[in-house]
């Protein structure tokens, strides 16, 4: 199923321990936005949000949900009691937790820096800056890095 990336944004914020201390910035949302449809596809074979994912300089970035969180600028994005958090299905469920899992605790720089490192940001960004970067390019990319 797709969801609405705005909602499954506002998820990957209220999974987010802020009783330890972790903080989701715009920069590292749109990666792990970036994570968890690369997964999504390697596993499931469709996307879970129908936005496209552009190669920017610093990495991976979903236009809708950068804009729509840009007035956060670097600092901690927060949620209302208003804003909608996607519901999932239960093996999309387990599949997100366990990317949020694997790549959260790492920080928005050092996710730009694995972003960087992977062929689906690097090949497109190179090719042209701010390219969408392609759905088959993510798909048999994070297919090697199943476990």
């Amino acid at each position: 199923m797709s969801y609405d990336v705005i909602a499954l944004a506002n998820k990957i914020i209220a999974s987010t321990d802020t009783e330890r201390g972790e903080l989701i910035s715009n920069l590292k949302l749109q990666k792990l936005l970036y994570y968890v449809q690369g997964y999504n596809l390697a596993v499931f074979g469709k996307p879970l949000f129908n936005d496209s994912i552009e190669a920017w300089q610093y990495g991976p970035v979903v236009k809708t949900a950068y804009h729509h969180f840009k007035d956060f600028g670097s600092s901690a994005i927060t949620l209302t009691e208003d804003d909608q958090i996607a519901e999932l299905e239960d093996e999309e469920e387990g599949l997100f937790q366990e990317v949020l899992d694997e790549y959260s605790q790492f920080s928005a720089i050092r996710l730009m820096e694995m972003t960087h490192d992977e062929a689906p940001w690097n090949d497109a960004f190179h090719t042209n800056p701010q390219v969408e970067i392609s759905q088959d390019s993510m798909k048999e990319f994070f297919k090697t890095q199943l476990a």
